[in-house]
């Protein structure tokens, strides 16, 4: 077994499916409230902060859950699309799942929040630049597994 075997997941880390359960209910829960993002959820089912919080588990390297069984990156991807996200909403995102991370006890050391607000504000800006009228399509199919201090290679 070499030391790479060893390194838990970001996922792990985190403490698994019920820790992002638990960050997902704790964020949506401030995004229903907040003016400036309330509008653009205005829709939003009562299990999206369950299926965000597989999706953020398939990213941050746990099971494929996601992809298996929402839809995987395409479906996800048409969720953003034409919904105009604004830079100030984008931020204001960013913001209440810093907040939510802390609430729920999301785990604080340095590397952790590092790795974690990283890929936070790599998928809000992605998801910024989709919701755009007449973004073009992109060559990614599937989800970028996000790991500490890097994401892994691939297409946007």
């Amino acid at each position: 077994m070499t030391d790479q075997d060893q390194i838990p997941t970001l996922y792990e880390w985190a403490g698994g499916a019920e820790a992002l359960s638990r960050l997902t209910e704790e964020f949506y829960s401030r995004v229903r409230e907040d003016d400036l993002l309330a509008p653009l959820f205005a829709g939003m089912s009562d299990d999206h902060p369950q299926h965000v919080a597989t999706f953020l588990g398939e990213v941050l390297g746990g099971p494929d859950d996601y992809t298996r069984h929402h839809g995987g990156y395409r479906h996800m991807l048409s969720r953003h699309r034409n919904r105009a996200i604004r830079p100030e909403q984008r931020e204001r995102w960013v913001e209440l799942m810093r907040q939510a991370m802390d609430v729920v006890g999301l785990p604080q050391d340095a590397e952790f929040r590092s790795a974690f607000i990283g890929y936070i504000e790599f998928g809000s800006r992605r998801a910024m630049a989709n919701s755009q009228p007449g973004a073009g399509p992109t060559r990614r199919t599937t989800i970028k597994e996000w790991g500490w201090g890097e994401a892994v290679p691939g297409d946007d």
